[in-house]
């Protein structure tokens, strides 16, 4: 079927004019997703089960269905699978039990070198008939607002033009600098390893998101370059009957929900 014919299948009219429609799903079973929710826990230990490949790449998929910004997908996920890789991994995360047992590591890395490049992509991808032509506007102009420049100088001239703009209305304040971009990019791909944790649950397996690990030592392993940032270490398996080590911990709620 072309895109064409897809799009017509997928449309409404509100206000006289034919728009993208997706049918809400009625079929949710809340209480399932709750219990994967409240089951997924920081796994310290895993059986020696394997995770079967089509499962890990559903939950891999279903990653990267995360929400992210412009839809760009500033990710990637390394599955380490040599012995020898994988040694040098679970050293770099300081010899951690969960590194140690894991069945899969996978090291969860930000990208900040491939805005322009995606939005290309974006509007060559894009899943209409026609690219709007604010669309093609916006993705063309996205590459120049996350480009910080030699020493963050473009940053620096964006970031005084548009604080100015700021006085007389609303404007996005960012982000501009190098560290800008890295949390920008850092943000969504948390987004996708939290999918994937919750996928690995559903699936019947377990996680543990390692952020202590020796970055220089990663970044080695896996030979990135300075725009890659690696985000976490997932380790994931089968839980061991002794792999949740303690009960969790939250504190009241009163501390972090503000109505104002």
């Amino acid at each position: 079927m072309s895109a064409e014919a897809v799009s017509k299948l997928n449309t409404v009219t509100v206000d006289g004019k034919a728009r993208y429609h997706e049918p809400v799903p009625s079929n949710i079973d809340i209480e399932s997703f709750r219990k994967v929710v409240k089951s997924r826990r920081s796994v310290r230990k895993f059986t020696n089960k394997p995770i079967p490949q089509e499962v890990l790449d559903d939950c891999l998929d279903m990653a990267m269905l995360a929400p992210c910004s412009s839809g760009l997908q500033p990710w990637e996920f390394y599955i380490v699978r040599s012995p020898q890789k994988k040694a040098r991994l679970v050293k770099a995360c300081m010899s951690q039990s969960a590194a140690k047992t894991a069945s899969e590591l996978i090291v969860c890395v930000a990208r900040t070198d491939r805005v322009h490049e995606f939005s290309r992509k974006m509007l060559r991808e894009w899943p209409m008939p026609d690219v709007p032509e604010a669309v093609k506007k916006y993705y063309q102009l996205i590459p120049l607002g996350y480009a910080p420049g030699p020493l963050n100088s473009f940053a620096m001239i964006k970031k005084v033009a548009i604080s100015a703009g700021g006085f007389f209305a609303p404007v996005p304040r960012g982000p501009f600098t190098r560290s800008e971009v890295q949390l920008w990019a850092s943000k969504s791909t948390a987004l996708a390893c939290e999918n994937l944790v919750l996928a690995l649950r559903a699936h019947g397996f377990d996680s543990c998101m390692m952020e202590g690990f020796d970055e220089l030592r990663v970044r080695k392993l896996l030979k990135l370059s300075d725009n890659a940032l690696p985000i976490m270490v997932i380790a994931a398996g089968e839980r061991a009957d002794d792999g949740v080590f303690w009960p969790q911990v939250r504190f009241d709620r009163e501390l972090f929900i503000h109505q104002v």
